[in-house]
């Protein structure tokens, strides 16, 4: 998944396109220590409270490559973007395989807008539909499967600080 936010977009487009799809395949493939470092994130909706381990993206370089060129993604497994600020966010799925849906929160770790079944490798820009402070990505039908919609609360340590 690549992220684009507003201030870096072009740059974004240019440095990661010069990049090989080999180098970019190679340096995305989970390692055991980032099995190992997932965290916890509850995500209460009208169902109830759901628990789920995410990989968290802080660096820039993170937020960049996501969940590029990885063939699956466990099903009770996500990863969470934290932008550290609330600004308009874009995605897309380019060299992303996985279809997924998009969670955008506030820095209050409130729902703010859910995508749902992004196309994988599709280059359709996806938008946060306002500032948001982070975005959870997770297989594609689990937002409908958990009833997730605006409004529900997530709580994980970056919502804390």
């Amino acid at each position: 998944m690549r992220v684009v936010a507003r201030p870096f977009c072009v740059a974004l487009i240019f440095v990661t396109a010069t990049l090989s799809a080999a180098a970019l395949a190679q340096s995305s493939r989970p390692t055991q220590m980032e099995r190992s470092s997932l965290e916890p994130l509850t995500i209460v909706t009208a169902t109830g409270p759901h628990l789920l381990q995410v990989a968290v993206m802080r660096t820039r370089a993170q937020l960049e490559k996501g969940l590029m060129f990885r063939k699956r993604l466990p099903a009770d497994e996500g990863m969470l973007f934290d932008f550290r600020v609330e600004q308009t966010i874009m995605m897309w799925m380019k060299n992303t395989y996985i279809p997924l849906d998009m969670i955008f929160m506030s820095r209050a770790g409130v729902v703010t807008h859910v995508a749902r079944d992004a196309k994988p490798l599709s280059q359709k820009i996806i938008p946060s539909d306002g500032p948001v402070y982070a975005v959870l990505e997770v297989n594609a039908g689990l937002a409908r499967k958990l009833a997730i919609m605006p409004g529900d609360r997530v709580d994980e340590e970056i919502f804390r600080k």
